[in-house]
C-alpha cells in the first residue's frame, strides 16, 4: 500500500533538515563522530514513521542511531518526531539498502534492526526481501564480528523462510520467539507493530549474530 504524500513535504523536510544526513558517503569510517565517545553505531534498515528508532535512541543516548529509509513521506514523520524529542543521537539517510556499503566502512555497525520489512510474499519477489541470503551478506559487510541484526514480523511465512536464510548466510540464529508479547509488552514497538499486537496477532522475532561463512552448498531455496 502506498503511503498518502504528504502536504507541505519539502518545507517540513527542511525544518528537521539537521537530522538528514544529505552525504552519507562523506561520513564513512566516521559515525562515531557524530555520537558520543566510543559509542555504538546502530542502523534501523526502513525505519517509517520512526517510532522504534527514536524511543530507542531516547532509552540509550551514548548509542548512535542512524536509520536508513527511501520513503521521504514517511521518513519526514521520523524526523519529526526525533526533533520533537529533541534527540541528539539520531540521524537519517534517504537512499535503498542496497546502497549500505557506500556508506558504512567493513565493521563500522554494531547492530542492525529489520523492522517489518516488506515480505514481498511471491517466489519470483523473494531476493527483494531484505532477509535474503544476498542482503545478509551485505550486511556482513558492515557489521562487526560478533555484531547482529534484530529482526521482527508479523509475518509467520517471512519468518520461517527468514530463519532458513540466516544460517546460509553465516549468522548463528537466537532470541527465537513466534510471540513475543506473549507475557507482556517487550521492547519498543513501532506504529505497526502495536497495530497487530493490538489486533491479536503475535509478533516474531529472532537475533542472527555474525560468524563465519558456511562453507559453499548448493541447497535449493525453501518452498513458500
Amino acid at each position: 500500500m502506498r503511503m498518502r504524500k504528504k502536504p507541505n513535504l519539502i518545507p517540513r523536510m527542511e525544518r528537521c533538515a539537521d537530522y538528514l544526513v544529505t552525504d552519507p558517503q562523506q561520513w564513512r569510517g566516521r559515525w562515531r563522530e557524530k555520537g558520543t565517545p566510543g559509542c555504538e553505531l546502530r542502523l534501523e534498515l526502513g525505519c517509517g514513521k520512526g517510532r522504534f528508532t527514536c524511543e530507542t535512541a531516547a532509552a540509550e543516548p551514548d548509542v548512535l542511531f542512524v536509520a536508513v529509509e527511501r520513503v521521504p513521506d514517511a521518513m519526514v514523520i521520523a524526523m519529526e518526531r526525533a526533533k520533537a524529542a529533541g534527540l541528539n543521537n539520531v540521524f537519517f539517510i534517504d537512499a535503498d539498502v542496497a546502497r549500505l556499503t557506500e556508506f558504512f566502512a567493513p565493521g563500522e555497525v554494531e547492530r542492525i534492526y529489520l523492522n517489518f520489512c516488506d515480505p514481498w510474499p511471491t517466489n519470483r519477489h523473494a531476493k527483494r526481501r531484505l532477509t535474503h541470503e544476498n542482503f545478509l551478506r551485505l550486511y556482513r559487510q558492515v557489521l562487526s564480528d560478533g555484531g547482529q541484526i534484530h529482526f521482527k514480523t508479523d509475518n509467520s511465512g517471512l519468518f520461517e523462510w527468514s530463519l532458513f536464510q540466516f544460517p546460509r548466510a553465516g549468522y548463528a540464529l537466537g532470541e527465537v520467539t513466534r510471540d513475543l508479547h506473549e507475557n507482556g509488552i517487550c521492547g519498543v514497538m513501532t506504529d505497526y507493530e502495536e497495530k497487530f499486537h493490538n489486533l491479536g496477532i503475535p509478533i516474531n522475532r529472532c537475533v542472527g549474530t555474525k560468524g563465519e561463512l558456511p562453507p559453499e552448498e548448493s541447497a535449493a531455496e525453501p518452498e513458500e
